[in-house]
């Protein structure tokens, strides 16, 4: 499996200066996170096209613990689209997550529509470097890790990088929205 590190360190030979599309991995995600010079290491696996759970298949494919692997779901609140980002162990708490939104419910968006919005795939929506900023929610669990791994904007690629640095470059808020399957 290789990886791809940058870091915030200047002079760093694993963080080259060039914030290119090609040295980040591609996607706006990555160009996202080496534009405010955040650690992030990129996580590339082969993706089986007939899987239809993506962060699990992610997981088990990277050999990471599913509680560390977060997925990106977009759910319509009163005010619009929001973004919930959730360990892949569980499943979102649509209740929760309109709490903490401030709203009376949520309910689970169109795939279509999101992926207008957000400009990325069913199975691989990254929380950052989305067409327009969403609200977004961050499950306080990942709050619990050092790093924490989500899609880097496309299948088969997942960034691993501190849970502060989704948290601030999304300007999310972080609350209990994930619940066990």
């Amino acid at each position: 499996m290789s990886r791809k590190t940058r870091t915030a360190a200047h002079g760093n030979a694993s963080a080259p200066a060039d914030a290119s599309r090609h040295s980040t991995g591609g996607t706006p995600a990555t160009v996202a996170l080496a534009g405010a010079k955040a650690a992030f290491t990129l996580h590339p696996y082969a993706h089986d096209s007939s899987a239809l759970a993506y962060g699990e298949e992610a997981a088990d494919a990277l050999g990471v613990p599913y509680e560390r692997i977060f997925k990106t779901l977009v759910a319509e609140v009163e005010s619009g689209l929001a973004v919930a980002v959730v360990p892949v162990a569980g499943r979102l708490d649509l209740k929760a997550l309109a709490a903490a939104l401030g709203s009376k419910r949520a309910a689970m968006a169109d795939a279509a529509k999101v992926e207008r919005v957000t400009g990325y795939v069913v199975g691989g929506i990254s929380p950052l470097g989305q067409r327009k900023q969403l609200p977004t929610v961050v499950d306080s669990s990942a709050l619990d890790f050092e790093t924490i791994y989500f899609s880097a904007g496309k299948r088969g690629l997942q960034i691993e990088t501190a849970p502060d640095n989704l948290i601030t470059l999304t300007r999310a808020v972080t609350a209990r929205i994930g619940k066990t399957a």
